[in-house]
Formats: structure tokens, sequence, C-alpha cells
């Protein structure tokens, strides 16, 4: 009977398993490369222009976008919930501690502007962040991939949703939030080399520099970081070498104990994601396919397709009901 009931339950874990996998492929095969072809085909353009526009005044874009989108696909999945603004009554996502410092919001206004002119109701708010995403990447050395789109904007935006993957994380809780949203754990190495062209606020890292400095870290770059963090508001490139530029070069410097977030450090320490470091490390072009292969599979995680959602007509703003645009 015991054993009867084990494989009953095992056929069922499998159906489930299944049925999973369908719903996964479903929603990827209703994402596609070229998706506004028909509808609005100066999308990608309308975009990559307002993106380089931007970089040539501001090369920092580029990281702002990168952290941008994660925050926005690890929360809900890729909806552009994080663009929506609070209300008297409700904060969003936008209030959350981690998206305080969040930027970019601009931008993606700007371009939803220029696209409602051309083609209103067409283009969602959530695909703006993943093309404005990409090309910003390959604005800045990165690789220039092939983005589906197709994405629909979600309708909620909680403060309470935000859960994010924090600075000072070990590599095994870090990781928990990555295969939560169906990454691996090269995936996660990956996404973490965006930090090849970001920032740290010091007060996120001040405690690898005093009163005792961290061993992990280079004695050089330990007493070069007290001098710049005289003040927690300060800001130090996680990258110290290319800071504007998506490379492979903070890998090589997380190899040399020159990881400035606990986080970064412990890629390269940690007995699972070190060799997976040692490989970016020594070959740009290794980091730079599963760059882009990670961020692609990323911008896939909870998408909305077909009928749901909504195309909001101002990103930070859900549509009214009478105003949502159905697609059948």
């Amino acid at each position: 009977m015991n054993i009867m009931k084990m494989k009953m339950i095992l056929s069922s874990l499998i159906g489930l398993l299944l049925f999973y996998c369908c719903v996964i492929h479903l929603v990827s095969a209703q994402l596609q490369v070229g998706f506004y072809n028909s509808t609005c085909p100066q999308t990608e353009t309308i975009v990559r222009q307002a993106v380089q526009n931007q970089f040539n005044s501001d090369p920092s874009i580029t990281a702002a976008l990168l952290r941008m989108h994660f925050h926005d696909c690890f929360v809900r999945g890729c909806d552009a919930s994080i663009l929506i603004k609070s209300t008297g009554s409700k904060k969003s996502e936008r209030e959350a501690g981690p998206n305080k410092t969040v930027r970019g919001y601009e931008l993606i206004d700007k371009i939803k502007k220029t696209l409602e002119t051309s083609c209103p109701s067409t283009v969602s708010c959530a695909d703006i962040i993943t093309l404005a995403t990409r090309d910003s990447v390959a604005l800045a050395g990165g690789p220039n991939y092939p983005i589906p789109t197709g994405r629909r904007d979600g309708l909620t935006s909680n403060i309470a949703d935000v859960n994010l993957p924090g600075p000072s994380l070990t590599i095994p809780q870090a990781l928990q939030f990555f295969t939560n949203k169906g990454l691996t754990l090269n995936d996660m190495v990956t996404l973490l080399g965006a930090h090849t062209v970001g920032i740290a606020h010091c007060k996120f890292f001040q405690g690898r520099l005093s009163p005792v400095p961290d061993k992990t870290m280079d004695p050089t770059l330990a007493a070069q970081l007290l001098k710049t963090c005289t003040k927690s508001s300060a800001t130090a490139f996680l990258d110290q070498n290319t800071s504007f530029t998506i490379d492979n070069e903070y890998y090589r410097e997380i190899t040399l104990r020159k990881g400035i977030l606990t986080i970064d450090q412990e890629l390269a320490l940690d007995k699972s994601s070190a060799p997976i470091v040692t490989s970016f490390a020594a070959n740009k072009d290794v980091f730079s396919q599963s760059f882009a292969n990670a961020m692609i599979k990323m911008a896939n995680i909870d998408v909305l397709v077909g009928s749901a959602g909504e195309i909001r007509k101002n990103c930070g703003v859900f549509n009214q009901k009478a105003n949502r645009k159905v697609v059948n």
C-alpha cells in the first residue's frame, strides 16, 4: 500500500513538473524577436537612439539600467512594476530601500512618450526597460544580443514585495534568490558581472575596512577605500580599472582580492563559484557570451504575455480599467 501511495505521489509530481515546463515554454514562445515589427516597426530604433543620446552625456546610464532591470525582474518578474509611482494611500516598489537609489526613470519615460506619439498603447514599459538595457550594454562594450519582446506591464506594485539579494550575502544565500527565479549558479556569477560598470555606497562595505581591514581584501585597496570613504555617502567603483566598460576586468580584480562588496569577493573565494570566475577572468569572449545568455534568460522571468496585464500609457501610473488594451 505504501509503495502504491509513493508511486501515485511520484506520478503527481512528474505531472506537475511537466505542466510547469509546458507553461514556461508557452510563455517564452509568445515572446519573439521583432515582436513590434508590424505594429510599431520603429520601436527599437526609437529606443536605441534615446539610449545613445543619454549614453553620450552620461555613460553611467548603463549601470543604472542594468540595476533597474535586475530589480524589476527579481520582484514579480519583468513587468515594469518598479516604475509605478506611489500614491498617497499606497507605497510602490520604488519606495523600498534597495530601490531608493535606482535611477533612469526619466529616460524610460522619455522613450515611452515618443513611442506613445508614434504608436499609442502598443509598446510595453517592460519591453522598453529590456530593450534600453540591451542597447546600453552594447554601447558600453558588451554584447549586442537579440532580445525577444512582447512583454506586458504588471497591474501590481507593492513595497512589501521587494526582497532582493543584499551585498553582504554568502554564495549559498545569494544563490537561493537566483534559483528561486529559475537561474543557475553560472547565471548568478555572470549577472553579478554587471558590477563591472557599477558603484557602491561606502556604507555597504564600510565594515570590511574598519575597525580591522578584511583579510580577504587587498591591503592597498583597503587603504585607498578608507581615504575615499570618509563619509558613508561617498561611493566607489566596483571595477576600479575599466569602470564604464562591460568586460571581464571585474573578474580579474576579484581573483586579486580587489572585490569591493562581500558578495563580489565571495565569488572568487567560494569553491562552487571560483572556477567560473577563473574562466571569465581568463577569457573575455566566454564571459561576453555567457552575459548575453544570462541577460536574455533573466528578461524572461515571470513575464506577462497575451491578454495578461496591460500596456501602460504612462510608465509610472497604472491605466484606468476602461483604457486597458486587451490582446487576443
